[in-house]
């Protein structure tokens, strides 16, 4: 990353984000200064995932060294890709994921600590135990398809108690799919375009206590809501929203939405935090973007603990940040 391109963006930043911010409910949370807490001399990849497990600890999926260019390398990142931390002190509490992917992507964690993640170079679903053994792989490595049996840069997975899922899939199928808890097809819904039900890259997932179905629908610019069955119902659309890349669920009927921006060949751009009620209504928006404490060059994907707590990772900036609530 240049020098001059992160001057820029320093000294224009605040001018750019001050529109977004004037139709912004003003700021709750804040920054935790210092977390995490990385040995010396070492920085995240690109910090594609993260999610809270149900010890509370949070964890990382990142790309190492490894950046998106085409054609997508498929040979494995030989370093570690997942890093869990613990949430109170940010510790790097341990690694692992060496020589298993190609170009991470989702991470969503179960009820039962299972580790779910998408490699959008190898166009594959994987399901870890708490332990890290794998315990079931979807689509054919390397292979991009639109049937039952493969993907096309899958992007995230949001699983329900029964074990079942959801996988969005992704950035060139446009389509939501569901699989029983074995890995079973069983529907799929979606279509490129900008009607209800269609996408332009179905980014990130979150399922509620409903079932409602939420879909970070990226390039439209909105969160597309839907029954479990892939009926549309809502779809929110808002200047505070931004660009939703990722979805977390929040205590007291609340969702957190990262704000990825735009992400323009020079900066500077415009990324932050959304809080919205379960109807799409805003109540808080904040961060901007920049690469101090609380700001965000690209968030991509965001999580919540059980006590509110929101954690965000910052595709370009490289690192994962920690937010409370004042």
């Amino acid at each position: 990353m240049h020098l001059a391109r992160v001057a820029l963006a320093s000294l224009m930043a605040a001018m750019l984000l001050a529109t977004v911010g004037e139709a912004a409910p003003r700021t709750r949370h804040t920054v935790v200064h210092g977390w995490p807490d990385m040995p010396e001399g070492r920085v995240l990849g690109q910090a594609a995932g993260v999610a809270v497990d149900p010890m509370g600890e949070v964890v990382v999926f990142h790309r190492a060294k490894r950046t998106w260019r085409e054609p997508l390398k498929l040979d494995p990142i030989d370093a570690p890709t997942l890093a869990v931390f613990d949430a109170k002190s940010g510790r790097l509490v341990r690694e692992w994921g060496a020589g298993l992917f190609a170009l991470p992507h989702g991470l969503t964690i179960d009820q039962a600590g299972n580790v779910w993640v998408t490699d959008v170079a190898l166009n594959q679903v994987m399901k870890f135990d708490p332990k890290g053994a794998l315990l079931l792989t979807l689509g054919e490595r390397g292979v991009a398809g639109h049937d039952a049996a493969h993907f096309n840069r899958p992007t995230d997975v949001a699983v329900l108690a029964d074990g079942s899922f959801y996988v969005s899939d992704g950035y060139l199928n446009t389509r939501i799919m569901k699989f029983d808890a074995k890995g079973v097809f069983q529907f799929q819904w979606g279509s490129p375009g900008a009607g209800p039900g269609q996408f332009n890259v179905p980014h990130g997932l979150a399922v509620d206590r409903q079932g409602r179905v939420y879909v970070a629908d990226r390039e439209n610019d909105r969160v597309q809501v839907f029954d479990a069955t892939g009926r549309f119902l809502a779809q929110w659309k808002d200047r505070a929203i931004g660009r939703p890349y990722g979805l977390a669920l929040l205590p007291g009927d609340r969702m957190a939405i990262a704000d990825g921006g735009e992400q323009p060949d020079d900066g500077p751009d415009r990324s932050g935090v959304a809080i919205v009620d379960l109807k799409g209504h805003v109540l808080e928006r904040f961060g901007r973007f920049g690469l101090y404490d609380g700001q965000f060059w690209g968030a991509h994907d965001i999580a919540a603990d059980a006590r509110g707590d929101i954690y965000v990772v910052d595709i370009d900036g490289q690192r994962v940040q920690k937010f409370t609530a004042r």
